[in-house]
């Protein structure tokens, strides 16, 4: 079995798809009594195979549905969740969101540090090799222009909120403390933690997809904020291809581990949670236990060295180091975990200058447009945004380019501009929005042209650009060639993604966001939360 396990886990798993919440295996034959839905981090899905085959031996079947994290805590906190079973990244999430005790039997399947993998001759130029490394050590290094580096979203991803903890955690000088308000409050803190995300070059809502993105635009960036597991893979995957390898550090004074914990959600169906507790407990196995430690993966209690670990996998020249005996950070409550997003989302992170284009053609009409609006109206009102961690930031550009067979604003785009993140301004913008009716054709690629070309105008230095087209038709322009040669000639660095709902066809918008390094996000059935998702990556 340990060897099947091992092949299945290099395996392409071909049920496995990258779009955010999307459902990734089918039940068959399988009756509902012997399905489990399990919904996950990202991080977990080069595992997959191992629990589809124990479930194919078995006679279950197991949905794996995959989420950031602190979407999964989001939707504790809701009381509403459709699920057999959460997996996060870590119990913080289910401590912080689970106020309605709707999960038990938690328990940690394995744990990953989140580290800092830098390219090793950067490392090597740097003097890290070896050699204790301090937050500000990273500061220096990414603002002096050396690095280039990419994170997830702190609002979305536990790699991200980890980093940002254990950055908080340094600069407020509280190692082996807890942050507090008080802390969140400092000037001090505030400086430092605006200056390090502050040279966030490339921001992703997946963990998972961040290592993609960071293998396909290799030449582009020198670093990434990750899972020590996922630094393996991805240095796995570089050798394999010829290129450099990344070097792991472990910050001194800031290091937070994940611990994968699996827990059940009762929804009274009878079996359920007995199917649940023999997944668990083969994921526990001594078996299973050594395949994810051959994946990378720690399995020992923290603190314990593990001097079992296969060097060949944690590779001491990656950086990677199991002899470190691990000290982690410990996370604040509840309260100052609220705080702490409410102010990445308002103020430390870097700003964002967004241009939305927005499909108002006529199969829009009826609820269409409703939703789009509705999605807008999350956004741009800010009482609203509020709740779903979607504030604006002070130094925020939100534009919005409207388009059917034609751009329907497109001699007055100052008009649908807002810079920063006045609440009249934001709720104006929406209103502007909300007056606008449907109609005429659909002219795709021309509308994200404009975008393109309108956000190379309004764009500042200091924020992370992107275009977000929203759109529920089938190009029926001609505008995808001058598309494609204004990336190519530009070489543009502008993302720009999609939301797809109503008949929208995927496979006609991904040679577009393939193109320019970025996701489509499918809004059918829930277009306010592929929104959220696609905010995380800007």
């Amino acid at each position: 079995m340990a060897k099947t396990l091992t092949r299945m886990l290099f395996i392409v798993f071909l049920a496995v798809l990258v779009i955010t919440g999307c459902d990734t295996t089918s039940t068959g034959s399988i009756p509902e009594d012997r399905t489990l839905h399990i919904v996950s981090g990202s991080e977990n899905q080069t595992l997959e195979p191992i629990i589809q085959t124990w479930a194919s031996d078995n006679g279950y079947a197991v949905n794996m549905t995959y989420m950031g994290t602190v979407d999964i805590a989001r939707m504790l906190q809701s009381g509403q969740v459709p699920y057999d079973a959460v997996w996060p990244a870590n119990r913080l999430w289910i401590d912080y969101g689970d106020t309605h005790n709707l999960t038990k039997h938690v328990q940690s399947i394995m744990r990953s540090p989140v580290v800092f993998g830098v390219k090793r001759s950067i490392a090597e130029r740097l003097g890290w090799i070896g050699e204790d490394i301090y937050m500000d050590d990273i500061v220096t290094a990414t603002e002096s222009g050396e690095i280039r580096f990419m994170m997830t979203s702190a609002t979305q991803s536990n790699s991200g909120a980890s980093f940002y903890f254990a950055a908080l955690t340094a600069f407020a000088e509280k190692s082996g403390d807890v942050i507090t308000s008080d802390d969140l409050e400092s000037a001090n803190v505030e400086a430092d933690i605006k200056r390090i995300l502050g040279t966030v070059d490339r921001s992703s809502g997946s963990s998972g997809w961040l290592k993609d993105l960071f293998l396909d635009q290799y030449e582009r960036y020198d670093a990434m904020v990750n899972y020590e597991a996922l630094i393996i893979e991805a240095n796995q995957e570089l050798e394999q291809a010829g290129h450099e390898p990344l070097y792991a550090i472990y910050p001194v004074d800031g290091l937070a581990i994940a611990d994968s914990p699996l827990g059940y959600v009762e929804r009274n169906i009878e079996g359920k949670e007995d199917i649940f507790l023999e997944l668990q407990q083969y994921l526990l196995t001594e078996d299973v236990q050594r395949e994810l430690l051959n994946a990378g993966r720690r399995t020992s209690t923290l603190g314990i060295q593990l001097t079992d670990a296969n060097r060949d996998v944690f590779r001491p020249e990656w950086g990677i180091d199991v002899d470190r005996v691990i000290q982690p950070i410990r996370f604040p409550n509840a309260e100052v975990i609220q705080q702490a997003l409410d102010l990445y989302q308002t103020s430390f992170r870097r700003p964002s200058c967004t241009v939305y284009v927005l499909d108002f053609s006529g199969s829009m009409s009826g609820q269409g447009e409703a939703d789009l609006k509705a999605a807008m109206r999350t956004l741009l009102d800010q009482s609203i945004a509020t709740q779903y961690l979607l504030q604006g930031h002070p130094k925020d550009v939100s534009s919005v380019v409207l388009f059917n067979d034609t751009i329907i604003n497109g001699n007055r785009l100052d008009q649908w501009t807002v810079e920063g993140n006045d609440e009249a301004e934001l709720r104006n913008l929406y209103l502007q929005i909300e007056r606008t009716q449907a109609g005429n054709g659909t002219d795709i690629f021309n509308a994200a042209l404009a975008g393109l070309e309108h956000l190379e105008e309004i764009r500042t230095q200091e924020c992370l650009p992107s275009v977000i087209l929203m759109t529920d038709g089938r190009d029926g322009g001609n505008g995808y060639s001058a598309f494609q040669s204004y990336v190519r000639q530009s070489e543009n660095d502008v993302p720009v993604f999609a939301i797809t709902f109503g008949d929208a066809d995927p496979e006609q918008l991904r040679p577009a966001t393939t193109l320019t390094s970025a996701r489509i996000f499918d809004g059918t059935s829930d277009l306010v939360s592929a929104f959220r998702s696609a905010k995380g990556y800007n």
